[in-house]
């Protein structure tokens, strides 16, 4: 499984109480936060509720040679 980096680009206030329990859950507190998580099913399902407050990019595989 790959890695994916969250980073939280608008506010949570205003929006829906499952939709803060989320990005709480995905570890976001304020805007400009990062994180990074395993591309696992539950965490894009995750990700699909608050898709307008977070944004996506892939993370690169760390090769050891």
């Amino acid at each position: 499984m790959g890695r994916i980096k969250v980073r939280q680009t608008r506010s949570g206030i205003g929006r829906k109480q499952n939709q803060r329990h989320t990005l709480r859950s995905l570890g976001l507190r304020r805007i400009g936060d990062v994180v990074v998580k395993e591309d696992r099913p539950e965490i894009r399902g995750m990700l699909a509720t608050v898709t307008h407050l977070v944004a996506v990019e892939n993370v690169p595989d760390e090769k050891t040679d």
